[in-house]
């Protein structure tokens, strides 16, 4: 028979007998004229793919394969997927009649493999009460692969892609049908295993002589694939190295991956690390952040990583190394999608444009994020944002810490007075020249309080602002408000407060209402910036444990929580007025006032963006019940105070002290260790990190071994 006329049989009949046969002897000396893909192969009426929906089929999970319905069903999937593979091969003969001999030979032997196996998954799920075509099934691979232009495309869509993930599946469900005591499918699964490996092979044997030389394999791997098919489809439930390995698979290619993350299906949404949207509201396209603010930038550009889910995407300059990225898979944690902007934003928008989108989630909305993601705004299926593409500037006073200041005190004097709350005389006051500045600063130290703050309206994360502790205003500091009132700033003047316990409240705006994702304690230095945020078990149910403690019996706990509650109540219509959706970070704290009593501030200042107490809660849900967390910033003046030269030999120093140990099933948790953020092998400023212990009393500074 020539190879041809058994393609075309494979290809088109309508019966399975005839689809599945196979002929002792071929030759190929007509390969005749190259046909184009049909849109579907030739199936019996009851093989013929469903229709599209967005519902996705999912294999059986091994607990499921107790039942022997549930065995059956997912042989089922696996001889679909063996048949398509079949067709697909038929079709490759059919398309290209020019490729080398030896490749078209290799395809024969290939399908022939692929006969087979189909027709040993119909007689074992025949043994478990399925027939082939009682269930629905897909025609993905079909069309995933069939637009195929050259024979590289088929053996990266097929024998690299589709054929490498049965590597996995295979293995993976061949343990499962042991346990379960059906040795006959375990060892089918076992035999098809092996032959995968051999498929494999072959496929890679060929895409290494078509592909670019200058190019690496995993390179020229991802080049190949047009999506949807990306190198996510190509590992299955978990990543077998050693099947791999055998295929010939060099080290590289395993390890880029294993840590690859591409939606299958789930519309993603994208992230950014945009953390200047305040000094793109206050200064616009003239803007630049100071050197040593863009590196930090560019350090932390990956955490909104932690921020989604697995399969969203992440926008970076530059994708963390693989050797970081692994790091964080082995703590439990799922990987995103990374796709780089490079010198060209443009370029990476458009790409990324043609895809369907869910969410768009910059670390902060202002006009910097609102220009990027205009390209992508039409290919947004899950909201409605700025679809004129210009920032709406309703929400650029919600960034304003003169707003927080006067919505506190508006606030504050629809209340009831009470002994431990604060009073309207702690909160800021906004001015705008120097002459009012001196007034509101004797006022200040008129009522008893000699220390005093003073920040810009809109400065960048706990940066532009001064302490005045001095008895007089230093020439330095009178300079400082000028200049600052000079462009155009608005300052905002407070008491300084006798801080007991900093923490913070995250909560995430949405068309439903406000609603609250939890609280964290808040480390800040003796300048009042950021250190760290921790976080206990029960951080998303209620105010940490320290602040009731703090207020005794000044306040129950009821009436703690009832404050707040208020207060998210007046913020939810402040922020529907505006038309903000997205996150908030509000900043609290218990302070002493003159005569020694404890009273709480409940909001020192609004954050309406995403903060480091956020990324914490998200930390929390990758942490077993029972065990505590703690976020910081390692800057070089920390990593020079715990004796240390660079970050990568930190690094190394706090896993060998804090080893990770995860626990818990199916979804193993971090029980304790200590995780690097951000990738410690670029670094140059800063590192986040996060330690997981068992005991709240979590160290913190240059006295620990790893200072996190």
């Amino acid at each position: 028979m020539e190879l041809r006329e058994f393609a075309e049989r494979v290809l088109f009949a309508t019966t399975l007998e005839e689809k599945l046969q196979s002929p002792d002897a071929i030759s190929d000396e007509h390969p005749g004229s190259s046909i184009a893909a049909p849109a579907m192969p030739g199936r019996p009426a009851v093989l013929q793919f469903k229709v599209q929906t967005s519902a996705k089929s999912e294999f059986p999970g091994l607990s499921a394969l107790e039942r022997e319905s549930e065995r059956g069903r997912l042989l089922h999937f696996f001889a679909n997927h063996e048949l398509l593979a079949t067709e697909l091969m038929a079709l490759v003969l059919l398309r290209f009649p020019d490729a080398p001999p030896a490749f078209r030979r290799g395809v024969f032997q290939t399908l022939k493999d692929e006969q087979e196996h189909t027709r040993l998954y119909i007689q074992r799920m025949r043994a478990c009460g399925i027939e082939f075509g009682e269930l629905p099934v897909s025609g993905y691979f079909w069309r995933a692969v069939s637009g195929m232009e050259n024979p590289i495309d088929y053996v990266a869509g097929l024998s690299l892609t589709f054929e490498q993930a049965n590597l996995d599946f295979a293995r993976h469900f061949a343990g499962g049908f042991g346990k379960v005591g059906d040795s006959d499918s375990a060892a089918l699964l076992e035999k098809i295993y092996r032959d995968e490996i051999a498929h494999v092979a072959y496929g890679l044997k060929w895409f290494r002589r078509w592909k670019n030389p200058n190019e690496s394999d995993w390179e020229a791997f991802c080049r190949q694939l047009k999506f949807p098919l990306s190198p996510q489809r190509a590992k299955g439930i978990s990543l077998n190295v050693e099947g791999r390995r055998a295929a010939g698979l060099d080290a590289q290619f395993i390890a880029e991956l294993d840590v690859f993350s591409q939606s299958k299906g789930r519309t993603p949404s994208v992230f950014i690390f945009n953390p200047f949207a305040e000094g793109c509201i206050a200064h616009g396209r003239g803007f630049t952040p100071a050197k040593h603010q863009a590196q930090l930038a560019r350090d932390l550009e990956n955490l909104p990583q932690f921020l989604g889910r697995q399969d969203d995407v992440v926008l970076v300059q530059q994708r963390p190394s693989v050797e970081f990225l692994s790091s964080l898979k082995q703590a439990g944690f799922a990987l995103p999608e990374f796709v780089e902007l490079g010198c060209n934003r443009a370029r990476a928008s458009e790409a990324l444009a043609q895809r369907k989108l869910g969410r768009l989630r910059p670390w902060a909305w202002g006009p910097d994020s609102v220009e990027l993601f205009a390209p992508l705004s039409r290919s947004v299926s899950a909201e409605e944002r700025f679809a004129d593409q210009r920032f709406n500037f309703g929400i650029a006073e919600l960034y304003s810490k003169a707003w927080s200041a006067a919505f506190l005190k508006r606030w504050l004097s629809s209340l009831p007075a009470s002994d431990w709350l604060c009073g309207e005389d702690e909160t800021g006051v906004s001015v705008r020249d120097f002459t009012k500045a001196l007034e509101v600063i004797a006022a200040i130290r008129g009522r008893g309080h000699h220390r005093i703050v003073v920040k810009e309206a809109l400065g960048l994360a706990g940066s532009n602002a001064i302490r005045l502790w001095e008895p007089e205003l230093l020439e330095s500091q009178r300079r400082w408000m000028s200049a600052a009132f000079e462009r155009g700033q608005t300052l905002v003047i407070e008491p300084w407060l006798e801080r007991e316990f900093d923490f913070s409240v995250q909560l995430e705006m949405g068309d439903d209402g406000l609603k609250l994702c939890g609280y964290t304690g808040l480390i800040n230095d003796l300048k009042g910036q950021f250190e760290a945020n921790v976080a206990s078990p029960n951080f998303a149910r209620q105010v940490p444990a320290s602040v009731l403690a703090l207020l005794g019996s000044r306040a129950t706990p009821p009436q703690v929580h009832e404050v707040f509650n208020q207060l998210f109540a007046a913020l939810e219509i402040e922020f529907n007025r505006a038309g903000f959706r997205g996150p908030i970070g509000i900043d609290a704290l218990i302070y002493r006032d003159a005569t020694g009593g404890v009273r709480l501030k409940p909001l020192v200042e609004i954050n309406s963006r995403y903060t480091m107490g956020r990324v914490t809660l998200e930390l929390m849900k990758q942490v077993a019940p029972g065990s505590h967390g703690r976020f910081s910033l390692v800057n070089r003046a920390k990593l020079k105070a715990a004796g240390f030269g660079d970050f990568p030999a930190f690094v190394e120093q706090a896993r060998r002290v804090h080893p990770v140990y995860l626990e818990g099933q199916p979804r193993p948790r971090l029980r304790e260790g200590f995780v690097c953020l951000n990738d410690p092998s670029t670094a140059q400023v800063c590192l986040a990190v996060f330690e997981v212990t068992r005991s709240p009393k979590i160290k913190h500074g240059a006295d620990c071994s790893a200072p996190c």
